[in-house]
């Protein structure tokens, strides 16, 4: 059964500039989601911001806005590529108080754009 359903934009430009700000990166994004976008040579931007938007869909599929911090939702990515969220803490507990189970994610981008569904299912 689907509990929440999530859906989120960011502008590329906007994260362009962030990329540079480590205090912004480490504020909101995970060691291990750095390492991805930093590899990601010119599409950094891109990843950068379609990981911003599914912190946010995530968070709208939990129904809570920000008061989760945004570390504590965080993308992988499966042998394939295709991205995932991970749940810790605050966020992981309104997943379970909702009886929520998973989590699923879809991310796409343009050079300008990029957008994130999060599905929470239960």
């Amino acid at each position: 059964m689907i509990l929440g359903i999530g859906l989120d934009l960011c502008e590329v430009g906007r994260m362009e500039e962030a990329l540079c700000d480590a205090r912004f990166l480490g504020k909101y994004f995970a060691p291990e989601e750095q390492a991805y976008i930093q590899q990601r040579g010119k599409g950094a931007a891109r990843s950068l911001a379609g990981h911003f938007a599914a912190k946010e869909a995530g968070l709208k599929a939990l129904g809570c806005g920000i008061v989760v911090p945004l570390r504590e939702i965080y993308v992988t990515h499966d042998e394939k590529g295709a991205p995932r969220l991970v749940l810790e803490g605050k966020a992981l507990a309104r997943m379970k108080a909702l009886s929520g189970t998973t989590m699923h994610l879809s991310i796409t981008h343009t050079d300008g754009m990029a957008a994130a569904v999060a599905v929470l299912e239960g």
